[in-house]
């Protein structure tokens, strides 16, 4: 299973990285990863904003679990505020940059995971191949 992190600043962009890993086409991403045994989605969506954009301190919120109906993915997407820690490339050979966007104007393509969890969090239909199970808040 994997995680995207919605990371939202004080003017409601989400931060976004350009993802250009090896046999891959180029999309942009949103910081993620696998979710590592015995680790919670929002430890794993944590680790993975701090592993890959240097941000530390992100409380994440699941709020969904996306299943791909075309394939065997599952991923689940989280939100956190922006804690105020500058994003820096921590992973040059899978992403070239980071960029804060409007959710109304988001660059394309996104990385398919990705956008199923912007989709979602934004209340529209998510990708085409793609099942979402809404996550009840805690």
């Amino acid at each position: 299973m994997g995680v995207g992190l919605i990371v939202v600043d004080a003017e409601g962009r989400v931060l976004l990285g350009r993802r250009i890993k090896a046999g891959e086409d180029p999309s942009w991403c949103l910081p993620g990863g696998h979710v590592e045994a015995g680790e919670t989605i929002e430890q794993a969506a944590a680790r993975e904003a701090e592993e890959e954009a240097g941000i530390d301190g992100t409380k994440p919120e699941v709020f969904a679990i996306g299943v791909q109906t075309t394939g065997s993915g599952v991923t689940a997407g989280a939100v956190a505020t922006w804690p105020g820690t500058p994003p820096e490339v921590r992973e040059p050979d899978v992403l070239e940059s980071w960029g804060w966007y409007d959710p109304a104007a988001l660059p394309e393509p996104l990385y398919p995971p990705s956008a199923m969890s912007l989709a979602t969090w934004r209340g529209l239909p998510p990708p085409a191949g793609w099942r979402v199970y809404p996550v009840a808040a805690s």
